[in-house]
C-alpha cells in the first residue's frame, strides 16, 4: 500500500452554532467511511476546549480526497461553513512516518 494522504482539521464554531455544527459534522462520519478510498475518518471534540471540533482523515490518495470534496454534501458544507465558524477551518496535511501495524491495516478495497 502506498502512503495514505492524511489530514487533521480543527473547527472553531460560533458559540451559538456549536451544537448545530456538531450535529452536521457527525452526520458526515458514516457516509464518509463508506466512500472508496477512505481509510480512516474520525470526529472529536477537544477535552480542554469543549465546542472545538477536530477531525482526522486518512485517504488512499489525494484523488480519493478530491472525489470526497466534490460530493454534494461536502460542497454544500464548504459553501456555508462560515455560517457556523468563528474563523475558517484550520487544516494540516500530514505525512505518515509510522506505517499501520499489520494487524490493524486499513480495510482493502
Amino acid at each position: 500500500m502506498t502512503q495514505p494522504f492524511t489530514l487533521v482539521g480543527t473547527a472553531r464554531p460560533k458559540p451559538e452554532r456549536a451544537a448545530d455544527l456538531k450535529e452536521l459534522l457527525l452526520s458526515f462520519v458514516e457516509p464518509t467511511r463508506q466512500e472508496a478510498g477512505c481509510l480512516e475518518y474520525h470526529f472529536h471534540e477537544d477535552r480542554n476546549e469543549p465546542g472545538v471540533f477536530v477531525f482526522y482523515e486518512a485517504w488512499r490518495s489525494q484523488a480519493d480526497l478530491d472525489a470526497h470534496l466534490t460530493l454534494p454534501r461536502m460542497r454544500a458544507f464548504w459553501e456555508r461553513r462560515m455560517d457556523y465558524l468563528e474563523s475558517d477551518l484550520e487544516i494540516r496535511f500530514l505525512t505518515m512516518h509510522s506505517p499501520y501495524r499489520p494487524d490493524a491495516a486499513p480495510r482493502p478495497e
